[in-house]
């Protein structure tokens, strides 16, 4: 989808169904001549104006407010005109006939954010930050993406990069101009501006790891030996009886998933069949997609029975995946009149005892999920991110480690530049500075239509 500079479109930009205001939004070069032919004249710039919209034959489809917004003072750049009428499927439906009827065309899925990118009044981030802001479904995530609309996360991604670019210029003036004797490897500079862009690049990707979590949610995976008590922390965080908890070893042999919030923090919780071998063809066929599950958690709680199991050695055997953070759930403590003290935050891997069956424990639990999300209240210096975001940012970090390892081996400058210039352009995709026609694509058409 590539927006045509001398095409008009027009979307309802209220979501489907009834109900009290029905919005259509024009955008484009057309947007005079459509005011005329629908209300008689253009309205004022900026102005609510009350009108009735009229199709060929001059009779009345609907009256409402009518709001021009002339280029380039608009949410595209280009002429807006919105039509904001009754509510009605009909109605708005035999609007955006008459306005096709007038040579106007369907926009597409995102077009009008993608206009707005195209013209220079949002970057790709920030475009991206309104339809966040739309899906947004705590209170969190929608405070983080308007500051990511509001520019907070382009401004960090441009510090880094001009940053870079002044990195850049000095190594490569050092490779242009050998007769100015620029040592790059001997005065010390070039070694400390590149560490403190990576500083700066891990702290970025803390908060982007951070706020991809406010957007998408985390994912918790709950896997321990069979009549652990998987299932009845599941029921225990959620609130209800969403899985059968009963004695017989092996009963959950499927994945159960569940969704919630702990303090506005999205959280999603699949609970697995226990890891064993067994004959059972179904339950092997569980293990499998637990395994597979586990694979893709950003955390798993790894549940045990504190009766038979004290020393948690059903662990050892569990051959879990690493580089995936994990957690120890000391279950059912109330058997043993054990206290719920937790292990100190700092341990690689916390054991926070507990009983999902009395409820002893499960704030500690809550406390250390919200800590694993990187929740901190409101917090301040923190935005909206994406997986695609992540991605850029890591390769960003990847080049520029390989440009320390180039700097501390034989200064090769040529291979240095390469690699910041590498960094440069990973960290220029996320702002769409540097960015592919098919990464645009693929982007806006996941954008809801009017947007």
């Amino acid at each position: 989808m590539s927006p045509c500079s001398n095409d008009t479109i027009a979307a309802i930009a209220t979501p489907p169904g009834r109900g009290g205001i029905g919005v259509v939004r024009v955008s484009g070069p057309r947007v005079a001549l459509v005011a005329e032919q629908l209300m008689g004249r253009l309205p004022e710039p900026r102005r609510a104006r009350f009108a009735r919209f009229r199709d060929a034959l001059g009779q009345v489809l609907d009256e409402g407010i009518a709001l021009y917004f002339p280029a380039p003072h608009s949410f595209t750049g280009e002429a807006v005109l919105e039509f904001q009428g009754h509510g009605s499927p009909v109605v708005l439906d035999r609007l955006l006939q008459r306005l096709l009827e007038c040579g106007v065309r369907l926009a597409g899925p995102g077009e009008f954010s993608q206009r707005a990118f195209l013209n220079g009044k949002l970057d790709l981030a920030q475009a991206e930050a309104v339809a966040d802001l739309i899906e947004s479904g705590t209170a969190e995530a929608a405070r983080l993406a308007l500051r990511s609309l509001d520019g907070e996360f382009s401004r960090r991604i441009h510090g880094l990069v001009a940053a870079i670019t002044r990195l850049r210029m000095y190594v490569e003036a050092a490779i242009d101009f050998p007769e100015e004797e620029i040592d790059f490897l001997a005065d010390g500079k070039a070694a400390a501006d590149l560490q403190a862009i990576q500083r700066d690049t891990a702290a970025v990707m803390e908060s982007a790891r951070i706020g991809r979590l406010l957007r998408d949610g985390m994912t918790l995976v709950i896997a321990g030996a069979p009549n652990a008590g998987k299932s009845s922390l599941l029921n225990a965080l959620s609130g209800r009886e969403s899985a059968i908890v009963t004695e017989v070893p092996g009963t959950t042999r499927d994945l159960l998933r569940e969704q919630i919030q702990i303090d506005g923090m999205p959280l999603h919780i699949v609970d697995t069949a226990g890891l064993r071998a067994s004959p059972d063809r179904v339950e092997q066929e569980g293990i499998r997609r637990a395994r597979e599950q586990i694979e893709r958690a950003d955390l798993i709680l790894w549940v045990y029975d504190a009766e038979r199991d004290p020393r948690g050695e059903t662990l050892r055997t569990a051959d879990l995946p690493r580089g995936i953070p994990l957690a120890l759930v000391r279950n059912k403590i109330d058997r043993l009149g054990a206290a719920a003290a937790m292990d100190p935050p700092a341990s690689e891997h916390p054991e926070i005892p507990l009983s999902a069956k009395t409820g002893v424990g499960l704030a500690q639990l809550r406390e250390h999920l919200k800590q694993q999300m990187g929740y901190h209240g409101a917090q301040e210096g923190e935005f909206l991110a994406r997986r695609r975001h992540l991605d850029a940012l890591q390769r960003a970090a990847q080049s520029l480690e390989a440009a320390g390892r180039i700097l501390q081996s034989d200064a090769a400058g040529d291979l240095m530049a390469e690699d910041l210039r590498q960094a440069q352009n990973a960290l220029s995709e996320i702002t769409g500075e540097f960015t592919s026609d098919d990464l645009l694509g693929q982007i806006f058409s996941s954008f809801c239509i009017g947007k």
